[in-house]
């Protein structure tokens, strides 16, 4: 398989606070890789610095072979990912159809015929077709977050970047996100998710990496990972989060 995210020495600062320390990591085009690890260890920064919506304060990020840029991140973003994020980020005056089929008509320049086909199809994938016409602020937590799933899908893009996309929801709702996640991760898409939900990772990540202080400490398969880490922090953490 071919490199479709290579990150190479990243760095991040905010201000005097360095978050990112040194990060070197590959994913293969139609890998599923999963990042755990406590609180502020930059999970999420190195996310979002592959979807540029931080930029790394040195260091690398190639997508497909292209370096990103500030010049070009528009249009790789628009080509290559997209983002699911823990707090939805729908846009609370567009209905549901609204919200996805506006990346599509506005960035990829498609029909609104084309855009809505693809809205629809991506909404009967989350059991939501009949919440088409609905305002966010009607939908359960769980729904607005499967609604931000089929917009990601809708863009049909190569790699799909999810930041704790369960973190903001209630326990009962977890379950219907994960369910639609997991059924994405049986198709060719590259996937990076930031997440807490160690059954997930064992179900469906590829390679599952350990962050702790903006460093990757331990990466491996879930096998691996779960049943015989090498990093004592890493040990550690899941000694505390799996009993």
């Amino acid at each position: 398989m071919a490199d479709m995210i290579q990150i190479k020495g990243l760095n991040k600062y905010f201000g005097d606070l360095h978050v990112l320390k040194d990060i070197d990591l590959t994913v293969k085009a139609g890998e599923k890789v999963v990042i755990i690890g406590p609180s502020g260890s930059g999970k999420s920064t190195l996310i979002r610095c592959v979807d540029y919506l931080e930029e790394p304060t040195t260091g690398e990020i190639l997508i497909d072979g292209t370096a990103l840029t500030k010049k070009n991140h528009l249009e790789m973003a628009r080509k290559y990912s997209s983002m699911v994020f823990q707090s939805f980020n729908l846009y609370p005056n567009m209905t549901v159809l609204g919200n996805l089929t506006l990346a599509p008509i506005k960035l990829q320049k498609k029909s609104k015929e084309e855009a809505t086909r693809a809205a629809v199809a991506a909404l009967e994938r989350g059991g939501l077709a009949h919440k088409a016409g609905e305002y966010p602020q009607n939908l359960s937590g769980g729904q607005q977050q499967r609604v931000a799933i089929a917009r990601a899908l809708c863009t049909k893009q190569p790699i799909i970047l999810f930041d704790e996309p369960t973190s903001a929801l209630d326990p009962e709702m977890v379950q219907e996100v994960l369910d639609v996640m997991v059924e994405l991760a049986r198709e060719n898409i590259t996937m990076m998710c930031v997440t807490h939900e160690m059954g997930f990772a064992r179900l469906v990540a590829d390679r599952v990496i350990f962050m702790d202080d903006g460093q990757i400490l331990e990466e491996g398969t879930p096998e691996h990972f779960f049943e015989s880490p090498q990093n004592p922090r890493c040990r550690e953490f899941l000694a505390k989060i799996l009993h």
